[in-house]
């Protein structure tokens, strides 16, 4: 009965859905592109071949880049086979395109509708499905069962919150849940949570953000950057959500460090103008990125930056695919998502550059990987921005303790690294043998 009032509400809500699309691009144009691939309807069609595809969906912009070193690995362990990057919004895909270039196939993954999910099946024909972390949709399991497409929950996570929401759901969740070929968690606590819920074959591999690494010269970038900027106190508030940059500013405002520099990157690309007013409205003196630095790609140092004019009290990180270089010019991070009750973001980054971090309490995203560190001397927990003032005017006295907390982020990120290889290994057992060549990484 669920799986048919299921079924039957998505015929009402597609239409709506489309006109969501269009009234979210009037703010980001790309919504409006491409809208027959949500309802299974692609350009193009595969050769009609025996080559494996492999179907990686990530959602936006951080499971893409938490599938990068996955699909950079299935592309060097599997060279025979083909990769399908799948998205739900404009900015995932073009993270995907500027990751991944002409390496990948891409397109948006169809509404949760029978018809639609049947159609891109057909089209594609994928050897092995991989969705990542949070994505279960029902119709979705259901179709690739019934195609015979073994289907793989990878990186998976499942919070306290989500945990409850769905045991109300009883035996249609554990059916659910139970759809799935394999389950590859992040910690024991998301293990026993799926378990719990219906999972069958779960396994703990690990956290694949942990081997997200920033690409060098991104990081000489950001430390090009600080040179340009000088020997100010920076800090950067990174990946912010609507709302949220108002508190960023209540507690920029009470820190009274003299010449401290806030750089703010709002999470989402369509606010930046948003936000620029906003900075404005606070009396901050703003300089865009943009404005300031020339264009850069991912692997190239900018030099002969301009000197940042002393008077400018915050940095608009008004940029994509930079997030790294924002950390290295930074001295300590603070991760958004986390002021407001929005789950937090990955602090994994920060920390694998060396940058010390603060994060709110709202963190049941990434509760294990915020609690590990906590527990690692890495990061310290904020209750409100007059916390974060605190907190951030305390570290900025004590660069000793600075320094401590930075090593412990890189230890911390360092100790956790390997996912990926476990998750390949795991992965390559589920594919077509390879006519020659080994399989080993």
């Amino acid at each position: 009965m669920l799986r048919a009032i299921y079924r039957a509400a998505w015929w009402l809500i597609a239409p709506l859905a489309v006109l969501r699309l269009m009234i979210r691009s009037r703010r980001e144009r790309g919504y409006r592109e491409h809208v027959c691939e949500r309802f299974g309807h692609s350009a193009g069609r595969l050769p009609e071949d025996d080559t494996p595809l492999i179907w990686v969906h990530a959602v936006s912009v951080g499971e893409t880049r938490a599938a990068q070193p996955l699909v950079d690995a299935l592309l060097a362990a599997r060279p025979d086979a083909r990769i399908l990057l799948t998205h739900m919004t404009p900015g995932g895909r073009a993270t995907g395109e500027q990751l991944f270039g002409e390496r990948v196939l891409r397109c948006y993954l169809p509404y949760d509708m029978p018809g639609a999910v049947r159609r891109f099946l057909r089209t594609w024909r994928p050897s092995l499905g991989l969705v990542m972390e949070t994505e279960v949709w029902p119709t979705l399991i259901d179709e690739c069962k019934r195609a015979d497409v073994p289907l793989v929950l990878t990186n998976a996570r499942m919070s306290a919150r989500s945990f409850k929401r769905a045991a109300k759901f009883g035996a249609r969740a554990r059916e659910v849940f139970g759809g799935f070929t394999r389950v590859l968690a992040q910690s024991p606590a998301d293990a026993q949570r799926l378990a719990a819920l219906g999972a069958r074959n779960v396994a703990v591999l690990g956290n694949l953000k942990f081997d997200m690494a920033s690409p060098p010269g991104l990081v000489a970038r950001g430390r090009d950057w600080r040179r340009a900027i000088g020997a100010r106190p920076v800090w950067v508030a990174a990946s912010t959500r609507e709302g949220e940059e108002e508190l960023v500013l209540d507690a920029f405002a009470a820190l009274k460090v003299p010449d401290a520099l806030l750089i703010l990157v709002p999470r989402h690309p369509q606010r930046f103008d948003e936000v620029a007013a906003l900075v404005a409205r606070r009396n901050f003196k703003l300089e865009r990125r943009s404005q300031w630095a020339p264009a850069a790609n991912a692997v190239d140092v900018q030099t002969n930056v301009r000197a940042l004019p002393q008077d400018v009290n915050v940095l608009l990180g008004d940029s994509m695919g930079e997030m790294g270089a924002y950390y290295a010019a930074a001295d300590l991070a603070f991760i958004g998502g986390s002021l407001l009750p929005l789950g937090g973001q990955n602090l994994i980054e920060a920390c694998a550059v060396g940058t010390p971090v603060l994060i709110g309490p709202h963190v049941f995203n990434f509760t294990q990987a915020t609690a590990d560190a906590v527990a690692a001397g890495a990061a310290l927990q904020v209750q409100d921005p007059a916390g974060l003032a605190v907190a951030l005017r305390e570290l900025f006295e004590d660069k000793p303790r600075r320094v401590t907390m930075g090593a412990a982020a890189s230890a911390f990120a360092a100790r956790h690294r390997g996912a990926t290889e476990r998750t390949v290994d795991v992965l390559t057992t589920l594919l077509p043998e390879q006519a020659s060549a080994s399989l080993d990484l």
